[in-house]
């Protein structure tokens, strides 16, 4: 065991985070998300709903400060039905950076996983519950 490493982080989940560099992407998806056929890194990490991995990633990486919105979220398909808390939940994770998620449409985010360098599959059952976060420079 390591100190003040979230205990949903995996070994394979610190590694990936370790090994990613400013401007990297990481998607965060919900249990529906197409992983496998958009990104040949993924990481399993079942039994944490998604804004509870982002909290998790977070207390590790710093968000990219070069970048207005260095969060996304797949927006959802007009019509759908959505929980409001899974945006909610997000928002508290992100505290005083909340107003910097963007929202994008179900294919682009696709597109853009395709580039992110790796996908950590939560167990969140909610739609829309995909996350995708962009780790900035650490400062001394």
């Amino acid at each position: 065991m390591l100190k003040g490493i979230p205990p949903v982080i995996s070994p394979e989940l610190l590694k990936i985070l370790a090994e990613m560099g400013h401007g990297d992407e990481l998607v965060i998806s919900d249990a529906h998300f197409p992983a496998y056929s958009v990104n040949a890194k993924v990481v399993r990490a079942d039994a944490v709903s998604s804004p509870e991995m982002m909290a998790a990633v977070l207390k590790l990486m710093e968000l990219d400060q070069y970048v207005e919105k260095p969060v996304a979220m797949m927006a959802p398909v007009p019509g759908d039905a959505v929980d409001p808390g899974i945006a909610a939940e997000c928002r508290a994770a992100l505290g005083p950076d909340a107003d910097r998620i963007d929202y994008m449409e179900r294919f682009a985010f696709y597109d853009r996983a395709k580039q992110a360098y790796a996908v950590v599959v939560t167990g969140e059952v909610r739609q829309y519950g995909n996350i995708l976060v962009k780790k900035g420079v650490t400062m001394p």
